[in-house]
């Protein structure tokens, strides 16, 4: 059942996502798109109600109730960002909006750029961790929570990865071609 939801919330998010654009730049409504747009926060609380109800009902906790962390982790600080992005290429593509922003390529700008990533992606597997921890405290010494204790890890790896891609860009800031 997990799994089938993390799936829906998925393609619910696209599909308010499209219809929110939809709205905002094809028939004029921006006000509306964005109260559509507004509405996707609500999947991830549907989300994590029917997990927390499917563990208190008796469900072993395993992957998917991780993978449901997860992905609400990845809403809460990267959702912003994947909306802006469709956003400026929207705008771009269907509503002769200028070219979206790029990154910056080089020096201290790309630097700043790649802290900014790492802060999201920090933040999304914060988010993770304390609803993975949630969860271990939810399930108790009476439940297997190994897999929610291995998912911890995988996003303590992610905030590595990032931290470093992040400090790699500092330390060795790329430099134009000459």
């Amino acid at each position: 059942m997990i799994v089938t939801l993390i799936v829906v919330c998925e393609a619910g998010f696209w599909v308010l996502l499209a219809a929110g654009l939809g709205l905002r730049y094809l028939a004029g409504m921006p006000r509306t798109g964005a109260a559509v747009l507004l509405l996707e926060p609500l999947l991830e609380l549907v989300l994590l109600i029917a997990t927390a109800v499917d563990l208190r009902n008796g469900a072993t906790a395993d992957w998917k109730h991780g993978l449901a962390a997860v992905y609400i982790g990845y809403s809460a600080g990267l959702g912003h960002a994947t909306l802006k992005w469709v956003d400026q290429r929207f705008a771009h593509r269907f509503a002769g909006g200028p070219p979206p922003v790029k990154p910056p390529r080089y020096g201290a700008a790309r630097a700043l750029h790649e802290w900014k990533v790492a802060g999201q992606w920090v933040l999304a597997a914060t988010v993770a961790l304390a609803l993975l921890q949630a969860a271990v405290w939810y399930v108790g010494d009476s439940g297997d929570t190994s897999s929610l204790r291995a998912w911890q890890g995988k996003m303590l790896l992610v905030i590595g990865i990032n931290l470093v891609i992040a400090l790699s860009y500092t330390l060795w800031p790329k430099r134009p071609e000459h």
